[in-house]
């Protein structure tokens, strides 16, 4: 499930924040970054809500009074919120809220690891909303596909 998180959540985030400024190779990097895990065949403090917490602090406090490295790094921490979102962590309490219930996630699956069938259907799901966003921002335009691999910014073509 990797086209799952690095096109789905940038697409969300475009389509919710609409902002041209946000780094989205960045945001994806985020939403991929919790796949790491799965080398360790558990979930740990990527795939809690204190993963993103921490990361957004140390960004906060790493880019103070430098606002456009912030803005660009603050893609990580939401990137990985989204994959929270996305691979549903939030329904198991104890993965999602931990440590609170418990310092041990040996029991936990990652909640990548579903049936193949399901992973297979949200990454066709994944390729359908990769040809919309492509549609959506022009990307088939040589300008604004490169504006998305230098800068990661898309048009700002929202209605």
């Amino acid at each position: 499930m990797f086209l799952w998180f690095v096109v789905v959540a940038p697409f969300l985030v475009a389509e919710i924040f609409k902002s041209p400024m946000v780094d989205y190779r960045l945001v994806a990097f985020g939403a991929a970054l919790p796949l790491g895990e799965l080398a360790f065949g558990q979930p740990f403090i990527l795939h809690t809500l204190l993963g993103p917490v921490v990361v957004l602090t140390l960004v906060m406090l790493a880019t103070m009074g430098r606002r456009l490295v912030r803005r660009r790094l603050l893609g990580i921490p939401i990137g990985m919120f989204f994959h929270l979102l996305l691979d549903a962590s939030w329904s198991s309490a104890k993965l999602f809220w931990w440590p609170a219930f418990g310092f041990s996630l040996a029991d936990e699956p990652i909640p990548e690891s579903t049936a193949l069938g399901w992973r297979l259907v949200l990454e066709l799901v994944a390729v359908g909303v990769g040809v919309f966003a492509v549609r959506r921002y022009e990307l088939d335009k040589p300008e604004n596909r490169t504006r998305l691999l230098r800068t990661g910014h898309l048009a700002t073509r929202w209605s």
